[in-house]
């Protein structure tokens, strides 16, 4: 005995009916609109797939180059300046999620050159010490960034902070930062020559525009500080900065207040939730206009069934059990759309590098321009959670099409269904 035959009689209904169908051409037609309604679910299901991998693509390769620059973790003392930052770098140390620590100086001014003028958030840094929380020496395109020494007063301009002066390599700069009140005559500002030692790309163009680095002794001494402002950590998982600050907020000593990634970028991120909301809600209902086509499918195989459903009921079958045949038949077209739509996607999201580049040779165009975008090729990052939440919904959908034909292949009364047979 197979095991199709073991089991219960609605499944071995349900399932026949699903592939059952090249006798006549009635029985064809409606076997054709299941597969259609398959193929509608998978394209449906394989559409969103590569959607929202390719969303995750590009949110990956901005967070990677936000984070290129940006620290894991930034720890603040509230006294203004951290003269004993070694013993706290220490500190931080001791958790076995820090991988390094870094001083830094932070403030906000602005850079001015022959006309030109633009707001600036300049990080004062030891370079030997930076190198370990980010990437931006690395970055350095032009000069280098080992030339910030203390006394120098040299700085390295993001690129497009740099166009936007007009400023060159051993070219000056005027840094013009908020004096403290002291007079009636109200806030003046404290002004200090800078020569361009280098020029960076992260490839960001919030970070490239707005944000220049100086050695950390140039930006205390012009900020009048006895230390630095703080620490900068880098962790080993970055997607664990919230619980590493709760724990260093426990175990550090001093009266410090601390904030991760999460928070310096949490419109951007926002915002790009919102955007893979919107667009699984968008094609979500391709994927319902597909599953709702099996309300079309069952409807027909119920009329083309009354005379099995009264033979059925006449030998004792229960409404529910009815219903129950012509749910197992929506789920399995359901279920099939649904893994075809995701074997299908998450092939195309695997190879989105070699699809993209095919097309664009074919029809002679480019997607992505490097100058606009920093980034050439199409990224994918395809997420198995993503993948899992697809599935159930096209199959969810799917069932939930089936219960008004299932409903009503329940009320076939016997009589009427064989009166004409």
């Amino acid at each position: 005995m197979s095991i199709f035959q073991k089991l219960p009689y609605e499944w071995q209904v349900g399932l026949r009916y699903t592939r059952a169908g090249k006798r006549s051409g009635r029985n064809s037609f409606i076997s054709f609109i299941s597969l259609i309604s398959v193929a509608g679910i998978g394209l449906g299901v394989a559409a969103l797939i590569v959607v929202l991998s390719v969303m995750n693509g590009f949110q990956k390769e901005v967070t990677d180059r936000l984070m290129s620059v940006l620290a894991h973790v930034e720890v603040f003392d509230t006294r203004g300046a951290m003269p004993d930052w070694r013993e706290q770098a220490q500190a931080a140390l001791r958790n076995p999620q820090v991988r390094a620590a870094a001083p830094f100086v932070e403030t906000q001014g602005m850079l001015l050159r022959d006309e030109a003028m633009r707001p600036v958030i300049v990080r004062g840094v030891l370079p030997q010490e930076e190198g370990k929380v980010s990437s931006v020496a690395a970055q350095v395109k032009r000069g280098s960034f080992a030339a910030l020494t203390p006394g120098s007063y040299n700085i390295v301009l993001g690129v497009e902070l740099a166009r936007a002066l007009g400023a060159e390599l051993g070219q000056n700069v005027t840094l013009m930062l908020e004096r403290e009140p002291f007079s009636r005559a109200g806030v003046l500002p404290r002004m200090r020559a800078f020569t361009v030692a280098g020029i960076f790309d992260a490839g960001h163009n919030e970070l490239d525009s707005g944000l220049a680095f100086v050695h950390i002794g140039d930006a205390e001494a012009m900020q009048h500080l006895a230390g630095p402002s703080g620490l900068r950590l880098r962790l080993v998982d970055m997607n664990r900065a919230p619980q590493v600050v709760r724990e260093l907020k426990a175990s550090m000593p001093g009266e410090l207040w601390m904030r991760d990634w999460s928070k310096v970028s949490a419109s951007w991120y926002a915002l790009v939730q919102s955007q893979k909301n919107m667009m699984f809600i968008i094609l979500s209902m391709i994927i319902a206009v597909a599953a709702f086509n099996l309300v079309s499918t069952l409807v027909m195989t119920v009329t083309d069934k009354q005379a099995d459903i009264a033979i059925l009921r006449t030998l004792g079958a229960s409404p529910a059990s009815i219903m129950k045949i012509f749910m197992i038949q929506g789920a399995v077209v359901g279920l099939l759309g649904a893994a075809f739509g995701i074997a299908a996607g998450a092939l195309l999201a695997f190879n989105v590098g070699v699809i993209v580049p095919f097309i664009e040779r074919l029809f002679g165009m480019h997607f992505l321009s490097k100058e606009v975008y920093k980034i050439s090729a199409v990224p994918s990052d395809l997420h198995w959670l993503d993948v899992g939440v697809i599935g159930l919904v096209a199959f969810a959908l799917a069932l939930l099409a089936t219960l008004y034909p299932s409903w009503w292949a329940a009320r076939v009364k016997p009589a009427e269904a064989l009166r004409y047979e």
